[in-house]
């Protein structure tokens, strides 16, 4: 794998990756095989900038947190002197916050998965409301969260705003040369943040691939991101 000639600036840089592969999105599910190894290449590559120090974060669910412990892997054997942080669980980088019957769920793909994360409900309970029957038939579901001008819960711009503060506040603690922030997150996540910050949508990301964000006034910048 071809190592980036990009190397992390005097301000640090910041990179938002979607986890490795996945067999399906029907639960908090793992990574496969290929995922594992995505992970661990997409760490090899990014010690390619030559970082001075690296912090490794994910959002909660397994599959973010199984690729940051491979992305930590990857960059270790590639960086030994170098400290690296991490992976720790970092609840700006979750899913959006959708709501069903009042308990908060993950987006996933089938009205089992959805009723497995609310106590006592059910698939009919699912399929019985409006938005999320919906979402489940959706060719594109996350496209369709992304431009719901109502979702039940957290709107796509909601989203990119609350990953522009965690930037932010980054960029306030991490002072000094040559830091590099990780963060493992979901698609939904990213597409919120593109549409967002540029006013479009970029369609589905290819897994272990993200953007590097810089602060931009009280926005961001985004520059594309793909470890290969």
């Amino acid at each position: 794998m071809a190592h980036a000639m990009t190397s992390a600036d005097s301000t640090g840089s910041v990179v938002l990756l979607r986890h490795g592969a996945v067999a399906s999105h029907r639960g908090d599910v793992e990574l496969t095989r290929e995922g594992r190894r995505q992970a661990e290449l997409a760490g090899r590559w990014l010690a390619g900038w030559r970082p001075e120090r690296v912090v490794v974060l994910a959002g909660p669910t397994l599959r973010a947190c199984q690729t940051a412990f491979l992305v930590v892997h990857g960059l270790t054997d590639e960086l030994p002197p170098v400290p690296v942080g991490g992976p720790d669980v970092c609840f700006a980088l979750r899913n959006p916050d959708l709501y069903l019957a009042g308990r908060r769920v993950d987006p996933v793909s089938t009205a089992a998965a959805f009723a497995a994360q609310v106590p006592g409900a059910t698939e009919a309970d699912v399929t019985a409301d409006a938005f999320f029957s919906t979402f489940i038939d959706a060719p594109d579901r996350i496209g369709l969260w992304l431009h719901h001008p109502h979702p039940p819960g957290e709107t796509a711009q909601a989203v990119g705003q609350r990953v522009a503060l965690f930037v932010a506040g980054l960029h306030r603690a991490l002072t000094g040369k040559g830091w590099l922030v990780v963060g493992v997150t979901h698609s939904p996540v990213l597409r919120a943040v593109v549409h967002t910050f540029r006013g479009s949508d970029p369609g589905e990301p290819n897994y272990l691939t993200g953007y590097r964000l810089s602060l931009n006034g009280p926005g961001l910048a985004l520059a594309p991101v793909d470890p290969k």
